[in-house]
């Protein structure tokens, strides 16, 4: 019987099956060409390859003290979309692609009066992983991480089709160079969404709710 029991202690256990690291690149790479066909749904974009940006369309009419948070139906409608291409709800905040070891992440609301530029603060993301944001917080990431041209393109771009909280912007501007250097173009952005809500396609889009 001791013997039996000394076997058992030494019985190698069985190996963690390897990592194939190439496998995990070539699915993440096909993935992040599936992800540009979230832009074929109205309420979908993929914001941003490099920063790993997704959003979806939240209205096209702002007050400045509107919350700026992904309402339950934005999350069902993006979560329904990634589950399409291979992502699986693992948690209230997380969507996993297990093949390619790639997640989505919804960061955690935290106040009312948050800033927008500060949603990603407290759930830091790996550098293959996406966050599902409002598209003002996709404009907030665009400020903080281009250089200022760069910034206020992106966003006109991204207004054409999901307008932004251009006032809760502009309230939660800092001062910081790069703040201070893109409170300028605010009045621009005003017009720029001015004409797109009034044009087609946004002008008969409602929310999602």
């Amino acid at each position: 019987m001791i013997r039996y029991f000394q076997r058992l202690w030494v019985a190698p256990q069985n190996p963690a099956a390897p990592v194939d690291h190439a496998a995990q690149r070539a699915a993440g790479l096909l993935l992040m060409n599936r992800m540009q066909g979230l832009d074929a749904d109205p309420y979908m974009l993929f914001a941003d390859r490099r920063l790993k940006l997704v959003s979806v369309f939240d209205d096209l009419k702002y007050d400045r003290s509107d919350a700026d948070m992904l309402s339950p139906a934005m999350r069902t409608h993006a979560i329904r979309k990634l589950q399409v291409l291979g992502f699986r709800q693992i948690s209230g905040t997380v969507l996993e692609h297990a093949e390619s070891d790639m997640r989505v992440l919804v960061p955690k609301f935290h106040a009312l009066g948050a800033s927008p530029f500060h949603i990603t603060r407290h759930t830091p993301k790996r550098a293959q992983d996406f966050w599902l944001l409002t598209p003002t917080q996709v404009a907030c990431q665009f400020v903080d991480n281009y250089p200022l041209e760069t910034a206020v393109e992106r966003i006109k771009t991204l207004i054409a089709r999901q307008p932004i909280n251009i006032y809760r912007m502009f309230d939660f501007l800092e001062r910081s160079p790069r703040h201070e250097a893109f409170k300028p173009a605010i009045g621009h952005l005003k017009y720029v969404q001015r004409q797109a809500v009034e044009s087609e396609p946004l002008r008969r889009r409602w929310a999602l709710g």
